[in-house]
């Protein structure tokens, strides 16, 4: 065993079944009375429901949170949190609605509970990253770490196969980054290993049956593994790919991650040799990139950027965006690689072996 450094990160988190009944304790013991729900504004019944169940707790609903954490949508969120006195957030939804719990934090240092009900891991982060004027910046500071994760199974029921599929490859791309991190660790590539495997075997068989709560909760525990990977080590060069496409080409998050991540794996896979077997036995598969494509297929998730609506004029943009100031990668960032490995996402190209 080698030397290495492993700071843990300070959450509590919460797992389990019915565990939303335990909100207004949690609440409660973080010293709270007014408690700001947030949500997307599809997610505005399912928050306006907490916030009734909450009761004196509540100090009402904001459902305006948007993709990539825009600067404006914090901004009215803030107006709001100053006009009900709320002293806490509680952010009930996917990655959007966590990054706007987090960007209130960093504004104000109140504290979070986060109740996602997606595989996004973004809420076992110390990680946000905001949208202004066209361009994402991602900045890792404890102080938008939520105090609390609160994980219900339940709530994860109804979230739709399709969603549920690159959801899951979304957390999966955390872990295989994590594998390769220049400050990675053995704990984090246990976890990491452990999370790619628990949603590799439920993804396809949440697809296959949507109810299937025992597959629900493996998915839900690899996506908090996967999450916490993230947190705890740095993020390389398929991260960077997913700000600068999300961030300047307003694409889905979850989907393209989902794209991306078996080109990304590919070019590192050279300099990452160790990592990348983790990745494929983790997987079942004989190899990393064409295994997490192959698993992408077969959960009928998208593979290419053309069908996310990325223009294909736009790829010089992003290859140039990609390598003006890269994230440290194990394989050098070089504009002529970054280019031909856009053009193979955005045709859907399986990777070789």
């Amino acid at each position: 065993m080698g030397p290495f450094t492993y700071e843990a990160l300070p959450a509590r988190v919460i797992f389990g079944a019915g565990t939303l009944a335990r909100l207004g304790e949690e609440v409660e013991a973080l010293g709270c009375r007014r408690a700001l729900v947030l949500s997307t504004p599809e997610q505005r019944g399912m928050a306006e429901a907490l916030a009734a169940r909450l009761g004196p707790l509540s100090a009402g609903v904001f459902a305006e949170a948007a993709m990539h954490t825009p600067v404006e949508v914090t901004a009215r969120a803030m107006e709001a949190l100053r006009a009900t006195g709320a002293d806490c957030t509680v952010a009930l939804g996917g990655g959007s609605t966590t990054g706007l719990g987090k960007a209130i934090a960093l504004r104000t240092d109140l504290p979070q509970i986060a109740i996602p009900t997606t595989y996004a891991g973004s809420e076992a982060t110390p990680i946000l990253g905001e949208t202004e004027g066209g361009r994402k910046t991602t900045q890792r500071t404890l102080k938008v770490l939520p105090e609390v994760i609160l994980y219900d199974v339940d709530l994860t029921l109804s979230l739709p196969p399709a969603l549920s599929a690159t959801s899951g490859m979304n957390a999966i791309a955390h872990s295989v980054e994590a594998l390769y991190a220049r400050d990675g660790n053995p704990v984090t590539a246990a976890l990491a290993e452990q999370g790619i495997a628990a949603l590799a075997r439920a993804l396809p068989r949440i697809v296959a049956d949507p109810g299937d709560r025992e597959a629900r909760s493996d998915a839900l525990f690899g996506a908090w593994a996967c999450g916490v990977c993230l947190g705890t080590v740095g993020m390389s060069l398929h991260h960077k790919l997913c700000h600068t496409l999300g961030g300047s080409f307003d694409l889905p998050h979850a989907q393209t991650h989902t794209v991306v991540l078996p080109h990304a794996a590919a070019f590192n896979a050279p300099a990452a040799p160790e990592a990348m077997a983790c990745v494929a036995r983790a997987l079942g598969a004989p190899e990393a990139a064409t295994g997490l494509f192959d698993l992408a297929a077969s959960l009928g998730a998208p593979l290419s950027l053309r069908e996310l609506g990325m223009p294909e004029d736009g790829l010089d943009r992003a290859a140039d965006l990609a390598t003006a100031n890269p994230y440290w990668n194990p394989r050098p960032v070089e504009r002529p690689a970054i280019r031909a490995l856009l053009d193979d996402a955005w045709h859907g190209r399986r990777p070789a072996g």
